[in-house]
C-alpha cells in the first residue's frame, strides 16, 4: 500500500483544486482520500509530495504509433498539394515500410514519450499492411515495456489489396480481442492493453467490408476506432459511390455505438452528428493535425455531445494539444469557452471507463490508481475556478514529475524505470532502415 501525502488534488471536469490531500493506494486502485490518512494505514508506504498537483491521468484519444519513426524522414517524398496526396505519398509508404523490429521500437518511444508528457494511456489506431497478423500483439509488447495503459486496433481496410487486405486486418482484430479476453480472465490486475476493432476511413472500406466489421464488433462485443470526414473527399466519395453520408453507412451497418470513437468528423452534417448524440459515440478533435493536413476546422465541436482530444500522431504531449486545440478554436471565431476544452481532454478517462468496464478520471475510492504528478509552482491563486486557465496558458509538460498507471509508478521525479537511452539508439537503427525501404517503395 502507498499515501501520496500532502497532495494538492486536481480533477479536471468538474473542476477540483483541494490541497493538503492524502492519496491511499492498494494494488490498482484508490481506497481512500482525505486530510492524513497515515493513521489509518500506519502499514503504508508513504511518498511526500509537497503540495504538488495531482490528478486523474491524461490520455490521448487518438494516435498512431506506427508513425513514431517518422520524424525528420529522408526518403524521396514527391510533393502532397493536399490531403489524398499526403496518404498516398508519405504515410501509405511508410506503413508499407513497417516491418516487426520498425513497430515496436515506433511504438516502445511513442510509449515512453506518452509516459515522459504525463500520459498514463494512449488510444492507438494501427496500419502495417506488410505485417497484418500478430502486429497489434507487437504493439501491445511496447505498451507493456513502458507501463503504458492503452487500447490498439488495426486499420482494415481495402486500399492495397482489396477485400482479401480488409478481410487479414478484422482477423487480426478478432484474433487480439480474444487473446485480451483470455488474459484478462487470467490476470485482471494486469490488465493494461485492450482493443477496439478498427478501419481506417468509410472511402477505403466497400459495404462489404462493412458487413465484415459488424459481425466483429458483435463477435467480440468492442467498438469501432474509424476515421470519418476527415477530408472533404470521404464526404464526396461517399456520396458518389453510395449516395450516403459516411456516417449515415456506419450506423446502416450497425457500427455505432456508446465504445465507438470517430476520429476528426470536421465535414459531418447535422444528420451526422445526431447520430453521434444519438448511440453516445464519441468524436475526437485532433488540432494540430488538421491544421498540417490542411483539412479545414471543425466547426462541428459545439454541436456534439461526446468529445475528447487526439494528437492524430503528432506525439502525445495533450497539454500542448489542449493549447493548439483552444487557439484555433479561437482563431476559427468559435463560441465555446476553454474550460470546454478542458472536459474534452478530460474525456479520454470517459474513453477508458467504457471499454475497460472499470472507472477512471476521478481521486475516489474505487478508482483506478492512473494519476500524472505535476510540479507546479502557480505564479498565480490556483483554484477550481481558474483552473482551466492555468491548464490553458501555464501548466505544460515540462511540469510532469512522475506518472503512475495502475498502482505503479513508470515515471518517478523525472526518471523512467527502465534504461531507455539504449532504446533510442535502436530505434534510430531501425528507423534507418525503414526509411531505406520506403525509398525502394
Amino acid at each position: 500500500m502507498l499515501i501520496l501525502k500532502n497532495c494538492t488534488a486536481v480533477e479536471l471536469s468538474p473542476a477540483v483544486v483541494l490541497p493538503g490531500i492524502d492519496i491511499a493506494i492498494a494494488d490498482d486502485k484508490i481506497i481512500a482520500t482525505g486530510g492524513d490518512l497515515t493513521g489509518d494505514y500506519p502499514q503504508a508506504v508513504v511518498k511526500e509530495m509537497n503540495g504538488k498537483l495531482v490528478m486523474p491521468g491524461l490520455v490521448c484519444s487518438h494516435n498512431h504509433f506506427y508513425s513514431g519513426l517518422a520524424r525528420g524522414v529522408i526518403a524521396p517524398i514527391p510533393p502532397c498539394p493536399d490531403f489524398i496526396s499526403t496518404l498516398k505519398n508519405l504515410w501509405w509508404r511508410l506503413d508499407r515500410a513497417l516491418d516487426e523490429e520498425s513497430l515496436y521500437y515506433s511504438a516502445l518511444i511513442c510509449a515512453l514519450e506518452a509516459i515522459k508528457h504525463g500520459c498514463t494511456a494512449v488510444i492507438d489506431h494501427h496500419a502495417s499492411p506488410g505485417l497484418i497478423p500478430g502486429s497489434l500483439s507487437v504493439l501491445r509488447s511496447a505498451f507493456i515495456k513502458a507501463g503504458l495503459r492503452g487500447m490498439t486496433c488495426f486499420e482494415a481496410t481495402e486500399r492495397n489489396g482489396g477485400l482479401s487486405e480488409l478481410e487479414a486486418g478484422v482477423a487480426e482484430n478478432v484474433r487480439f480481442a480474444q487473446q485480451i479476453d483470455r488474459e484478462k480472465a487470467r490476470n485482471p490486475q494486469a490488465w493494461l492493453v485492450e482493443t477496439h476493432i478498427g478501419a481506417h476511413a468509410p472511402f477505403t472500406v466497400s459495404d462489404a467490408g462493412l458487413e465484415l466489421l459488424s459481425d466483429a464488433l458483435k463477435e467480440t462485443g468492442r467498438g469501432l476506432h474509424i476515421h470519418v470526414a476527415e477530408d472533404r473527399y470521404d464526404v464526396s466519395h461517399s456520396h458518389d459511390k453510395y449516395g450516403l453520408d459516411p456516417l449515415v453507412r456506419l450506423e446502416k451497418f450497425g457500427l455505432i455505438n456508446a465504445k465507438s470513437l470517430i476520429a476528426h468528423g470536421l465535414w459531418l452534417s447535422e444528420q451526422e452528428i445526431a447520430l453521434l448524440n444519438q448511440h453516445d459515440a464519441f468524436l475526437v478533435h485532433n488540432a494540430r493535425s488538421n491544421m498540417n493536413n490542411h483539412v479545414g476546422y471543425n466547426a462541428c465541436l459545439p454541436a456534439v455531445k461526446r468529445t475528447a482530444l487526439g494528437t492524430d500522431g503528432i506525439g502525445s504531449d495533450m497539454l500542448e494539444e489542449l493549447k493548439f486545440a483552444w487557439f484555433k478554436h479561437r482563431d476559427a471565431g468559435g463560441t465555446l469557452d476553454c474550460a470546454h476544452f478542458v472536459q474534452m481532454l478530460a474525456s479520454g478517462n470517459e474513453l477508458l471507463t467504457r471499454n475497460f468496464n472499470q472507472p477512471f478520471g476521478r481521486l475516489k475510492a474505487g478508482y483506478t490508481a492512473d494519476l500524472t504528478i505535476f510540479d507546479y509552482a502557480a505564479p498565480t491563486p490556483l483554484c477550481a475556478e481558474n483552473l482551466a486557465g492555468h491548464l490553458t496558458f501555464g501548466l505544460n509538460s515540462a511540469a510532469v514529475e512522475s506518472v503512475m498507471v495502475g498502482g505503479r509508478m513508470v515515471y518517478e521525479n523525472r526518471a523512467f524505470k527502465l534504461e531507455v537511452a539504449s532504446l533510442y539508439e535502436e530505434a534510430r537503427a531501425a528507423a534507418d532502415k525503414m526509411w531505406k525501404r520506403m525509398a525502394r517503395r
